[in-house]
């Protein structure tokens, strides 16, 4: 048998009713909220991460609010949402191989390294008054090139963080953090734009990937188990892999269809907020920032309840919850009411996603979990460039709201036929 097979086999065999990773997921769940917390190391790393992370979140809406001043164009406002986030197609599959096989700590301390110099550098040009929407889109794909390239590190390290009964608390956590800068980073550059401009969101975003790159340095974690392999099989080998779980298959569509379709609401806030709701910027941090707020109340929730049976009931739920408050957004002209209707958005995103991300790290083996969670930030962030370019031409057209709701409807009907035909999704747990 080919070694590549018989890794798969393996693999396979650990995954089937009975494997050693069934049997690790029926271990009792720990209850404590924090329990992943009082882990050194990973709480070295969720505290570099949030503070990371909170500096991103400033920098998109201040780079959002720069696009919409220097060019008043909603389709270049989508276009460089699809620039950024467009290597995530291609170049997350090879960094989850090379996540598999070599030093992940290195990996993603170079990757963080790069995306704090473009801040730095898009920072100087917009300080020097000399930045044109052309370097931006340069700058935002350079960046967009290592974050695609962290991002199976990043998710692949969390398990060596902490013991197999944590990941549950671990995974919440994380969401919880991200979420978390999700309200802290776009109401802080709210009132940046208005104090310091774009300049120091995007220098006070280069600083606070200092935090993280710290963390890493502390970090103590195991070799890689694979090394010398090229990259065409075991690519090969994560696909064949995930083609014969017909359930998992379907946990990564549901999440190329939220990244296609509501993933992008993010990229047009700017134009949603300043054209539809007469915003400024402090405005358009109010609306994120309680987007932000529903994400965390939704992961706090998902670490106090810990592991609970039908999970993929939840999570289906949660994408048809997370597409009708978007739709009621996109109706809304009341700012308040807006606020409200993205604080569902928010908790229903992380309900969903979260719960995704906790089935695949239950159910994958170590050897391959780089590359398929490389597969799923893929499907989670792959997408949205695209998600991106066609909610900025439609809106372009037809206005940011006809855009997103056009968008969210296709994708509800969606959700709401897949439980008809594999209904067997509902019962993951």
């Amino acid at each position: 048998m080919d070694p590549a097979d018989r890794s798969l086999s393996q693999i396979t065999e650990a995954c089937e009713p009975g494997g050693a990773e069934v049997a690790a997921v029926s271990e009792p769940p720990r209850r404590h909220m924090w329990a992943a917390l009082r882990h050194r190391q990973y709480r070295l790393f969720w505290t570099g991460n949030l503070l990371s992370n909170m500096g991103n979140w400033m920098q998109t809406l201040a780079q959002g609010w720069l696009v919409l001043q220097l060019t008043d164009s909603v389709f270049l406002l989508g276009l460089v949402g699809f620039t950024s986030s467009l290597p995530t197609l291609g170049v997350t599959l090879v960094g989850g191989v090379i996540a598999d096989r070599s030093d992940r700590r290195r990996m993603l301390f170079i990757a963080q390294a790069t995306m704090m110099a473009m801040a730095v550098v898009l920072s100087v040009l917009t300080w020097l008054k000399v930045i044109t929407v052309h370097e931006i889109l340069v700058i935002s794909f350079v960046a967009g090139v290592a974050a695609a390239m962290s991002a199976p590190a990043y998710q692949a390290m969390v398990p060596e963080l902490v013991p197999p009964g944590d990941l549950t608390n671990a995974i919440a956590m994380n969401s919880a953090q991200f979420n978390l800068s999700r309200i802290l980073g776009p109401t802080i550059a709210g009132f940046g734009l208005k104090y310091v401009g774009a300049a120091g969101c995007f220098l006070l975003n280069a600083l606070s990937f200092l935090a993280l790159l710290f963390a890493l340095t502390l970090l103590k974690l195991k070799p890689p188990s694979r090394t010398g392999e090229g990259i065409w099989g075991p690519l090969r080998e994560s696909f064949v892999y995930i083609r014969g779980q017909r359930s998992l298959a379907m946990l990564m569509m549901l999440v190329a269809v939220a990244s296609l379709c509501a993933v992008p609401y993010a990229t047009l806030m700017p134009a949603f907020a300043r054209d539809v709701l007469n915003q400024g910027p402090e405005g358009l941090g109010y609306l994120m920032g309680s987007s932000g707020a529903g994400a965390l109340a939704g992961a706090f929730l998902l670490a106090r309840s810990g592991d609970k049976p039908r999970k993929g009931a939840r999570l289906v739920n949660g994408f048809v919850l997370l597409y009708a408050s978007l739709i009621v957004f996109c109706s809304l002209r009341s700012m308040f009411l807006c606020a409200v209707a993205l604080f569902f958005t928010g908790a229903a995103m992380v309900s969903a996603v979260s719960a995704v991300n906790n089935l695949l790290q239950k159910h994958v083996a170590d050897e391959v979990r780089g590359r398929v969670m490389a597969m799923h930030a893929t499907a989670f962030l792959g997408f949205a460039p695209i998600g991106s370019l066609i909610a900025g031409t439609l809106a372009q057209s037809f206005g940011v709201p006809a855009a997103m709701i056009s968008l969210c409807s296709t994708a509800l009907l969606f959700t709401l036929l897949v439980p008809v035909y594999m209904p067997e999704i509902k019962e993951l747990a």
